[in-house]
């Protein structure tokens, strides 16, 4: 389904969108978690980053087995950008509790559910680092899968 637009692969096009959004996301959970202040003003950009980048994900995947079939098994990276989904949905269902729980915290006073909010944060930014280490994992082996043997050669 997702080949090819006006005889370019999807792939390259759909994946460079999932590379500036979700380290944006990441970098965003990341402040949000450390700066609570921020939460209200920017935690639903936040969300929305890392809900666009995990929506395209399948996009990104599926172009890639479709590019896959014209030009060749990418080998390990066809199976880390697989697994980058189980990264990125975690860190989603974190932010969008760490947003909700901040928002449930400034109606009812900062005592109370604190510690939750806290404890959340600190799992956002677990599941923000995991995510940014698949992030570049998944980059790297498809850089080398296309680059690796062209410019290794070259020298």
């Amino acid at each position: 389904m997702f080949d090819l637009i006006n005889g370019v692969p999807w792939h390259p096009l759909v994946v460079h969108a999932v590379v500036v959004l979700l380290p944006l996301a990441i970098l965003g959970t990341i402040l949000i978690a450390a700066r609570p202040p921020w939460r209200a003003t920017y935690g639903p950009l936040v969300v929305l980053l890392a809900a666009a980048a995990t929506v395209l994900m399948p996009v990104a995947t599926s172009s890639g087995e479709s590019l896959e079939r014209r030009v060749g098994d990418p080998g390990q990276h066809a199976r880390l950008g697989d697994q980058l989904i189980w990264f990125s949905l975690p860190l989603l269902v974190l932010i969008i509790a760490l947003v909700v729980l901040d928002r449930r915290d400034g109606r009812r006073g900062a005592s109370k559910g604190h510690a939750l909010t806290t404890a959340v944060a600190a799992l956002a930014v677990v599941a923000a680092v995991a995510s940014g280490v698949q992030v570049y994992r998944v980059g790297d082996s498809g850089a080398r899968a296309v680059w690796g043997d062209r410019v290794g050669a070259s020298h």
